[in-house]
């Protein structure tokens, strides 16, 4: 709904709420769209909310507030369904409004300041630096970076932070992997470890070590340092190539140089909420919902991975972060528990829900009807750069984000490079281009062609069925956005535009739209380009762009 509908109706039924229940606030109106078109445009529920407070049935008092409704020129009728349910059926200059606001906001058109500069951390990808970006992480980029954006159109000053996890036994192989290998090309005769990583990366790194070092391999921690170093540099590439970007990078080895890790369990301890047993430190979990209690620090001194996870988010929440986000794979759901419990456990006032999680799902990526399943350089599993150079950025990041987030997700390598309405990026993006196509035909006919210049037509000729339709379409925009950034769910905006391109394809197919009726022709001008800012918004949000020719 636009923001000018809403406020319209909102205050109409405050004046009528005052008249039945002064003690109510205008807060506990909301408005939704009916599943039904037949039963109007919009829904109001205050009645069965009120019904415990006044005492009276739902209906009884849904017809008492439409009798207090002050007139308007706006609404056509409102009826009283159901057990209480107040449909409200708007005029068609209602609707038309939308296109007016529509090309006077923009880019902006569906943003709003609810989350009045707040700032939120999201943290996305995360990746060990000890290969390629796989299709996992894709999905994880594409996730976090929708719903980033998604956040920011709702007045939220977001952060996208990256936390690499360089630390630990993953990095001990990854140099153990690389010595191995550099052996090998010295000609060596090598046991490779069992564990280790063996895709074909691996011996350009041994390579280039090599090639940049020199052949003394006896030093692990600076084949350590060097690969690593390398493999942040590619995923940066990989990064980049799917153009997403990130404002900070927080390095896990960071928290033990800076005594972080050290400082959380002496304050988990000093909490009263720890023990020793069997020569291991564990955390009361239980305490906190997890079903057993859980080692903090081995018998050999070393640190379980959930540990350094704590003291790191201590960080955000110590730089100011009361809203965090998480998107992780969902092979992270067992840790959810255990670092919620450690924050709550060190005495910051750190909330028991803090941060949210996004679990994904992995993806399989599918090509001939069969699974792909390993690329050339990674060995063992298709990466994000296999795909942007086999489909291209815009299918690979609108295909990541079109489904919700922990359902299973297949990537069809022929569907997304089809030119045909199932694919959805296609088909979205085409939307866009067909529009672009009209207003430079307008512009041949003698016309400005610029949509800026339809900002002031008269609207009133916009009466079509299909046309009331899209503008009502157009009108759902800013709750999507709301509800989207609310449930961190990019995959309700990719639906979205799936829908109001499939709308905008019937309508073209359906009616001209430069016809000679010059008042026709120039509000069917000004909806179409309104239209096409909506696509264009809407593809920014997901990353993809929005092209002008197909």
């Amino acid at each position: 709904m636009s923001a000018v509908i809403r406020t319209h109706l909102t205050q109409l039924f405050t004046q009528a709420l005052a008249q039945v229940d002064p003690t109510q606030p205008p807060g506990i109106l909301e408005f939704e769209r009916p599943k039904l078109a037949s039963h109007g445009d919009y829904a109001c529920t205050v009645a069965m909310q009120l019904a415990r407070t006044l005492k009276a049935p739902p209906r009884k008092i849904a017809e008492q507030l439409v009798a207090a409704l002050p007139q308007s020129e706006w609404i056509e009728s409102v009826e009283i369904a159901g057990p209480g349910f107040i449909n409200v059926r708007l005029k068609p200059a209602a609707k038309q409004q939308t296109v007016r606001i529509v090309l006077a906001e923009g880019a902006r058109y569906g943003c709003s300041n609810a989350g009045h500069g707040l700032p939120v951390i999201v943290e996305f990808v995360s990746a060990n630096p000890t290969g390629p970006l796989h299709v996992g992480h894709g999905r994880q980029a594409a996730l976090g970076d929708a719903i980033s954006a998604l956040l920011e159109t709702q007045g939220y000053k977001v952060t996208r932070e990256f936390y690499y996890n360089d630390a630990g036994q993953q990095i001990h192989k990854l140099a153990l992997s690389v010595q191995a290998r550099a052996r090998e090309l010295l000609g060596e005769q090598i046991e490779f470890p069992e564990d280790g990583y063996h895709g074909e990366y691996i011996r350009e790194i041994a390579q280039n070590y090599l090639n940049e070092v020199g052949h003394d391999l006896s030093d692990l921690d600076s084949i350590r340092r060097y690969a690593v170093a390398a493999l942040r540099k590619e995923q940066d590439v990989d990064l980049q190539a799917f153009g997403v970007k990130f404002d900070n990078y927080y390095l896990e080895s960071s928290l033990y140089t800076d005594g972080r890790v050290e400082a959380t369990v002496k304050r988990l301890v000093e909490s009263g909420k720890t023990y020793e047993k069997d020569g291991a430190l564990w955390l009361k979990t239980t305490d906190y919902g997890d079903d057993k209690d859980r080692v903090m620090r081995k018998s050999d001194g070393s640190y379980t991975y959930f540990v350094p996870d704590v003291a790191y988010h201590i960080t955000k929440w110590e730089r100011g972060f009361k809203k965090a986000i998480n998107v992780q794979g969902s092979d992270h759901h067992s840790t959810v528990t255990r670092v919620r419990a450690g924050l709550q456990a060190v005495g910051l006032g750190i909330p028991e829900g803090y941060p949210d999680y996004v679990l994904h799902k992995m993806v399989t990526v599918m090509k001939g009807g069969q699974e792909v399943k390993i690329s050339k350089r990674a060995g063992s599993y298709v990466t994000v750069r296999d795909l942007i150079d086999e489909v291209g950025r815009d299918a690979v990041r609108f295909f990541l984000v079109s489904r919700k987030a922990d359902s299973e997700f297949v990537f069809d390598i022929d569907l997304a490079k089809s030119q045909s309405e199932e694919n959805p990026v296609y088909y979205v993006q085409y939307a866009h281009a067909r529009i672009c196509s009209v207003l430079e035909q307008w512009k041949s006919q003698g016309g400005s062609g610029d949509a800026a210049a339809l900002a002031e037509t008269d609207l009133s000729p916009l009466v079509h069925p299909r046309e009331l339709d899209l503008l009502a379409r157009l009108g759902d925009y800013p709750d999507v956005l709301a509800v989207a950034a609310r449930e961190f769910a990019p995959h309700q905006v990719a639906f979205y535009l799936r829908e109001l391109a499939g709308e905008f394809h019937s309508y073209y197919n359906a009616e001209r739209i430069l016809v000679s009726d010059e008042k026709l022709k120039l509000a069917r001008l000004a909806l179409i380009a309104a239209i096409r800012q909506v696509l264009a918004n809407g593809l920014a949000l997901l990353g993809v762009s929005a092209p002008e020719k197909m």
